[in-house]
């Protein structure tokens, strides 16, 4: 999985009146939990969350905190309700021997013959929810729709990922060609 580096330096204070502070100067009060050690208050710079928030995948974070790097993923975000900046972070501290849940995207490959008769591609689950070591995680997951028909789809259960569990319901469907009227009026009349 791709991995993105932020640097941030400890926080000294605590509190609403420090961290509107710190978001006045562009910083982002952030919280580094998960770890042996007590949590971690420190900020970094509003933009340096530009590469981790606004893309479609997900990454791991290599957070540099006064010197001390940690591997961690972004768990929560709070934006500012008018402008959208980010007000607050939370991270978590991930482990190579310590499985994690995560969402990873989904992304499609190859062309459905149902797309072709007039149907329409609808993916369902666009983030899937997994569990597993860092490692084995995937960047996205793979999913080959060049055999899907008008109605049919791939299912969870159907969606095997070594070394990785999914935690999403196992009969939901993933991605499915959706019936149209087009297609409906290609389709020869049956006697």
């Amino acid at each position: 999985m791709k991995t993105v580096s932020m640097s941030g330096s400890l926080r000294e204070n605590v509190g609403k009146k420090d961290a509107k502070q710190l978001r006045k100067a562009s910083l982002v009060p952030c919280v580094l939990y998960g770890g042996n050690e007590k949590q971690i208050r420190f900020s970094v710079q509003q933009k340096d969350f530009k590469d981790l928030l606004f893309t479609p995948d997900t990454h791991f974070v290599e957070l540099t905190i006064d010197g001390k790097q940690t591997m961690a993923v972004l768990q929560e975000v709070q934006y500012h309700p008018v402008n959208d900046e980010v007000l607050h972070a939370d991270f978590l501290q991930i482990f190579d021997d310590k499985p994690i849940t995560i969402l990873i995207p989904v992304k499609t490959h190859g062309t459905a013959p149902g797309v072709l008769q007039g149907g329409k591609l609808e993916i369902k689950i666009r983030k899937m929810k997994l569990k597993g070591l860092p490692a084995s995680l995937p960047q996205y997951v793979d999913i080959d729709i060049s055999n899907l028909e008008i109605g049919q789809g791939v299912k969870v259960e159907e969606l095997a990922i070594e070394g990785v569990e999914s935690l999403n319901v196992k009969s939901s469907i993933v991605v499915w060609v959706k019936p149209t009227r087009n297609s409906a009026k290609a389709a020869p009349a049956q006697a």
